[in-house]
């Protein structure tokens, strides 16, 4: 049995659209087909392929037994910044993706703190994503929360859905801008013209917003600082699009030809603050930044 829990993106949106999200390889008619066999609950009931999700329902799906492969414990090296009882800050390096899905069932993230945590993760997300309350793309680098037990999963969660975790972004971007600070408050939703991309979306879109500030200017490129305020899938990309600012190397939302050598978007999870779920207390963390990424600001700056 998979379980894991709707969260604000979720809210509003069919049962058979959901669980599509949560299980990567997996068709849409696939997953319909457990519906009618009544092997989808939300909050321990069967429910039918119309049903509407809330945020912060329990859904869980009694999967066929099948040949997938184990998901192994790996001895892969990790950027630990900081580690206790409960949750580990990871600094996750670009071209590891978060958790498997079909095509990365070795090599993840997920794959290397099984081994690292010997079994203590939080399992609220299910086997193919234990200790994960939230996740970065496979080329954007930084700090990422993992969970080493229900309770510090819930207590994240709940801060998550609260816009209250600090989360800023290192990024370059396309062009200058004509003011130091802005907000861009924008509506994020799937793409209407292609369902694999995200875009402002007016209609069917959840409320985002990101604030960002200009770091340096350079002669075709801008250094910012992006604070998350909510946190929609490739939100700092979609956004910085929108305004005619694309990330430097992003093939998805920007595509702009450039001399450098990138494996995709330039984009750093830096600074990472929240409450602490067993003392209480209020602790932030900064990841550097990669070396490609240094070195690309000096050579913008020469």
């Amino acid at each position: 049995m998979s379980v894991f829990i709707a969260t604000e993106e979720d809210e509003g949106d069919r049962i058979d659209k959901v669980i599509t999200r949560y299980f990567d390889g997996l068709s849409r008619s696939y997953l319909q087909k457990l519906i009618k066999e009544e092997r989808v609950f939300v909050n321990n009931s069967v429910v039918k392929a119309s049903f509407t999700v809330s945020e912060r329902d329990m859904i869980s799906c009694e999967l066929p037994p099948c040949t997938e492969p184990e998901i192994l414990a790996e001895d892969i090296p990790l950027d630990i910044i900081y580690e206790d009882d409960d949750l580990l800050i990871v600094n996750k390096p670009k071209g590891m993706v978060v958790h498997p899905s079909p095509g990365h069932y070795t090599g993840t993230l997920v794959n290397a703190l099984m081994y690292h945590c010997k079994g203590q993760l939080s399992g609220i997300n299910g086997v193919y994503r234990p200790g994960i309350v939230h996740r970065i793309d496979k080329d954007t680098t930084g700090s990422l929360i993992v969970c080493k037990n229900e309770a510090s999963h819930n207590a994240i969660a709940a801060q998550l859905k609260e816009h209250s975790i600090n989360r800023k972004y290192r990024a370059i971007v396309c062009g200058a801008f004509p003011d130091k600070e802005g907000t861009i408050d924008a509506p994020i939703g799937r793409d209407v013209k292609d369902r694999k991309k995200m875009a402002v979306n007016r209609t069917n879109g959840k409320n985002a917003i990101t604030h960002y500030t200009v770091l340096a200017t350079f002669d075709k490129y801008s250094y910012v600082e992006c604070r998350l305020e909510t946190g929609r899938t490739h939100q700092i990309r979609v956004h910085m699009t929108s305004i005619g600012h694309p990330l430097l190397g992003d093939t998805i939302y920007g595509n702009r030809p450039h001399p450098y050598k990138l494996q995709g978007q330039t984009l750093h999870a830096m600074t990472i603050g929240f409450i602490h779920p067993t003392s209480g207390e209020y602790m932030e963390f900064e990841a550097p930044l990669p070396a490609y990424f240094s070195h690309l600001l000096d050579v913008l700056g020469n």
